[in-house]
């Protein structure tokens, strides 16, 4: 298979959904986005890169920041994260206080707002005993180490944005604490969440720092065992059922594949046993994904036949 000249394809094929939706304005350092910027990578287990359009321009990748704050967790408490964590589609917005509220402070699961507040507290907690009191650098590190890429950054003016204009987080967060299910300070909490969500990378990077969720745990590239094969195919499951908020369903229904997405614009993609896929166009759809980037996944699919579920209907 052509690779590269399916991307190629999905960049020509894509244009005319450029530019046609809004990119996310709620929090103001990400309102300054192109929406017309479209970028697509794909690593494989073998080691190859394949980039097109934008796939070396750097943007903010917010929610995408989840999957590896999970893994964090799940490294450092394993199977305890589920006592506080549920592993259920949220059908809400990812930001819902109602849906805390009926279920006693328990995040429905690790993707929707309240459920990485609990991981990054978790995260926290991880840092203080290690004395090693710098979670958000520690999160930082851990991605850069995975995308092999020392230039990956926190954005600080963009974790200030999200920290001056995130009422309803701190809502969330405070909520939670008083139902007994965050162990530290909301506000140690949510300065190490709006700076996880500010971490920026390019295509490339994500593309390469997810490879580790396609060969099962282990990292095919060092080597290294990044978590156990079980976590990899659990973090794997909660991506398909849960990480589009409440547009999962209709993601797994047009692209079949695992994918965690957030409203910078970014999404990555898990191939198991093959490849990884990240895309960025800044515009989001009305469930906060990005436009042009969840039809390009659907092109992907297709033209690669590599839904889980089989053949594809996206006409390419």
């Amino acid at each position: 298979m052509d690779l590269k000249k399916v991307l190629n394809d999905i960049v020509h094929e894509i244009k005319p959904e450029l530019g046609v939706a809004k990119v996310a304005d709620y929090i103001p350092a990400l309102a300054k986005a192109d929406s017309h910027k479209f970028g697509i990578a794909v690593t494989t287990v073998i080691g190859e890169t394949f980039q097109a359009g934008d796939a070396k321009v750097p943007f903010s990748i917010q929610s995408v920041s989840k999957l590896f704050t999970l893994t964090l967790a799940l490294r450092e408490v394993g199977d305890g994260l589920w006592k506080r964590l549920g592993r259920e589609p949220s059908g809400n917005p990812f930001n819902s206080l109602v849906q805390l509220e009926r279920e006693n402070g328990v995040p429905r699961n690790p993707f929707i707002n309240a459920g990485a507040i609990v991981v990054a507290d978790v995260i926290v907690s991880a840092a203080k005993r290690s004395r090693h009191d710098d979670p958000a650098g520690n999160i930082l590190q851990f991605v850069q180490t995975l995308a092999d890429d020392p230039k990956v950054r926190i954005d600080r003016i963009i974790a200030k944005s999200e920290a001056d204009t995130g009422y309803r987080n701190v809502a969330l967060a405070n909520f939670m604490k008083s139902f007994g299910n965050l162990e530290n300070e909301p506000e140690a909490v949510l300065e190490t969440y709006f700076k996880q969500c500010a971490i920026e990378m390019n295509c490339v990077d994500l593309s390469r720092a997810a490879l580790y969720l396609a060969n099962f745990g282990r990292d095919p590239l060092t080597g290294d065992r990044i978590v156990k094969s079980e976590q990899a195919t659990r973090i794997n499951a909660i991506m398909m059922t849960c990480g589009h908020y409440d547009a999962s369903g209709e993601f797994a229904f047009k692209v079949g594949l695992p994918g965690k997405s957030g409203v910078g614009g970014g999404i990555i993609v898990v191939v198991p046993g093959k490849m990884t896929v990240a895309v960025w166009s800044p515009g989001l759809n009305k469930q906060g994904n990005s436009h042009a980037g969840t039809i390009a996944l659907e092109l992907f699919a297709a033209k690669t036949k590599s839904s889980l579920f089989g053949t594809t209907g996206r006409k390419h």
